[in-house]
């Protein structure tokens, strides 16, 4: 079965009655029911009631809560193959569905790296037999992510692959990107890149103020707008559908506000952890929130979410990428970057609405209808005849982290101790119930 068609949906229908129906595709919000039956959006609106049930269906009373298509994490490591030690496909799709996320897009940084159509294949396989939720493999922009010989992107695309990235990895050679954009144009396919110069990112936190105080090394902003603004180069040139996996700068929104005023096929995306810490956070060296790209100034976060509120940035992802004891609990410069981030992403979130930077539909656009559009997929909508995947949440209810309550396999949680609002009550794939919170 292709990844962008639903699985089969069980037989007995789901009714979702009394639920605030937040559909981020079209930004609409209604109260009323939906009816889902073999595994798809049957019927929906302010007229569903419980007495319009059909034999044998189950009849769940939201109380108010709202009812929007499950999230869709377009940037998550799994750790399948490779790196089991820090997550498995069955771990990080249990996660994601205590978070209310219906698809999780799987990064390449993975032994070994996914450039071949046979480890996509095995992505696929295994997130087939032991995945909770739907499991989208991106494939290797580079042979072994190494930027300097392309991949075989019309054989992975054929694979299932649904987009091309090369991980943390800059392709550093211009000449090997163009190639790369040009040839993933001719298969109408997405590439996405991490835009960090490596030469100029060697540092571990951002540059500035506070770096020197800390006495560390810093990244400057400029790391990050170099590499876009040559990427934005080469879209121009190529005429590729390109994204940039994360931004958080400033200098990065000005250049891909101008890009998309020209009209160049391009999108962009920040992380939930961007939009809502800051380089302040890391306080007393907390090494659970050394990122890679790192955390920035106040005044850069607030600029990141006014440009999602705006419409400029485009998805927000978790970044999950959990690292074990070893690796974190050490001094900070020592430390391995990365934070696990799915089962958070929407609670985190909800913070900006709770601020007023943004409002809820457009907080689940960028988690949903957003990055379903931008890969091809039917999810992401609340629609007859979409696929039933969704969430019920209700977005004032507090909980407090507890990072040995989340279903990752590694605890490094940038969270850890937070009061969030936010819980997840339901989620649901293809018609099917795969996390269910207990009272």
């Amino acid at each position: 079965m292709s990844p962008h068609q639903s699985s089969p949906g069980p037989s007995a229908p789901l009714l979702f009655a009394n639920a605030r129906l937040i559909d981020p595709a079209r930004g609409r919000e209604t109260r009323g029911g939906l009816l889902v039956a073999e595994g798809r959006i049957a019927d929906l609106g302010p007229g569903l009631t419980p007495d319009a049930a059909p034999e044998g269906a189950r009849v769940i009373d939201c109380g108010g809560d709202v009812l929007a298509p499950g999230l869709i994490d377009m940037q998550a490591f799994v750790g399948e193959p490779g790196a089991e030690h820090r997550e498995t496909i069955a771990s990080a799709t249990l996660a994601a569905a205590a978070g209310g996320v219906t698809t999780l897009v799987a990064t390449t940084s993975t032994l070994p790296a996914v450039d071949d159509p046979a480890v996509v294949d095995f992505v696929l396989r295994r997130a087939r037999d032991t995945g909770r939720v739907r499991v989208l493999p991106m494939a290797a922009l580079t042979k072994g992510r190494e930027g300097k010989e392309i991949a075989e992107l019309g054989l992975l695309q054929q694979a299932g692959a649904v987009a091309f990235f090369d991980g943390a990895r800059s392709v550093r050679n211009a000449l090997v990107m163009r190639r790369a954009m040009s040839y993933a144009r001719d298969f109408g396919a997405l590439v996405v890149h991490f835009t960090q110069d490596a030469d100029l990112a060697g540092g571990v936190m951002n540059e500035g103020d506070f770096a020197l105080r800390l006495g560390l090394a810093g990244v400057p902003r400029e790391a990050e707008a170099v590499m876009l603004d040559r990427d934005l180069r080469l879209v121009a040139l190529t005429g590729a559908r390109y994204h940039a996996s994360i931004l958080t700068t400033t200098l990065s929104l000005d250049a891909m506000r101008a890009a998309k005023d020209v009209g160049l096929p391009v999108t962009c995306g920040v992380t939930i952890n961007h939009l809502t810490l800051n380089e302040n956070d890391i306080g007393d060296y907390r090494s659970f929130l050394k990122l890679r790209p790192p955390l920035r100034h106040e005044e850069e976060r607030k600029a990141l979410a006014a440009a999602l509120a705006e419409g400029l940035i485009d998805v927000i992802v978790s970044d999950h990428d959990p690292q074990d004891v070893e690796t974190k609990r050490l001094p900070f410069a020592e430390a391995e970057f990365g934070a696990i981030g799915i089962e958070t992403m929407l609670a985190a979130g909800i913070r900006l609405v709770h601020s007023g930077d943004i409002s809820l539909p457009k907080l689940l656009a960028a988690m949903s209808s957003r990055p379903a559009e931008i890969l091809g997929l039917e999810q992401g909508r609340l629609k007859k005849g979409a696929p039933a995947d969704l969430i019920r949440f209700d977005p004032d209810e507090p909980f407090v982290v507890d990072p040995e309550k989340l279903h990752s396999r590694c605890r490094n949680t940038p969270f850890d101790g937070a009061l969030l609002q936010g819980v997840v009550k339901m989620t649901v794939v293809a018609g099917e119930i795969v996390h269910e919170a207990t009272s």
